[in-house]
């Protein structure tokens, strides 16, 4: 029986980008069926005492660039260690992403958030910006213009908060994180443990 992933990400993330290609792959090996829920993870860090980069001892700031340059070259992605448009205006592209979840359009909602981490990582995109979010939906083979116009809908308004308050729910605190039959794995590192949970 397939098992199911809730996937939990923020579109300003690097480490969901550098997971984001090996966990697709993952998933489709397996048959996983894959919900992915973007997280305003400010809010997150909040209670559960994480902090935002700025905030961070220098040490770990320097640590994490160390981190992102070792990934990069381990893993052969494209990635621009400081990108022009970091940290970018999440929440329209968030919105996107939920509007197609809603929609129950999961493949696409995991195609656009991809697209998007790639631009901000590899392609020095400013994704916050609407012409450019417009091209990057288009990319995906989406109808822009529907997609923007969905995810301004009212109803949808408060679906960013209530994916974050579930994730916080859920003891979810970083991105990417990926639970399966209730278990956390924290991190594009941990992928190797979730092949073999979706294995086992």
């Amino acid at each position: 029986m397939a098992k199911h992933v809730d996937y939990y990400v923020s579109l300003n993330s690097p480490w969901t980008y550098l997971g984001a290609g090996r966990f697709e792959a993952m998933a489709k090996k397996h048959g996983a069926d894959v919900t992915i829920w973007p997280v305003d993870f400010g809010s997150v860090f909040a209670v559960s005492g994480g902090l935002p980069l700025p905030k961070r001892a220098p040490q770990r700031q320097a640590y994490r660039m160390m981190e992102l340059k070792r990934w990069r070259d381990h893993l052969g992605v494209k990635t621009t260690l400081e990108p022009k448009f970091f940290p970018a205006n999440e929440v329209p592209a968030a919105k996107c992403v939920i509007a197609l979840r809603e929609q129950g359009r999961m493949a696409d909602a995991i195609k656009l958030a991809h697209a998007v981490l790639t631009a901000l990582w590899a392609e020095e995109k400013n994704t916050g910006d609407p012409a450019t979010l417009k091209a990057i939906i288009a990319s995906c083979g989406l109808d822009a213009e529907a997609v923007v116009a969905a995810s301004e809908a009212p109803a949808l308004a408060d679906k960013r908060e209530a994916y974050t308050k579930h994730a916080i729910s859920q003891g979810v605190f970083g991105a990417p994180s990926f639970v399966i039959d209730g278990e956390i794995f924290w991190g594009q590192d941990r992928l190797d443990f979730v092949d073999r949970k979706l294995g086992a």
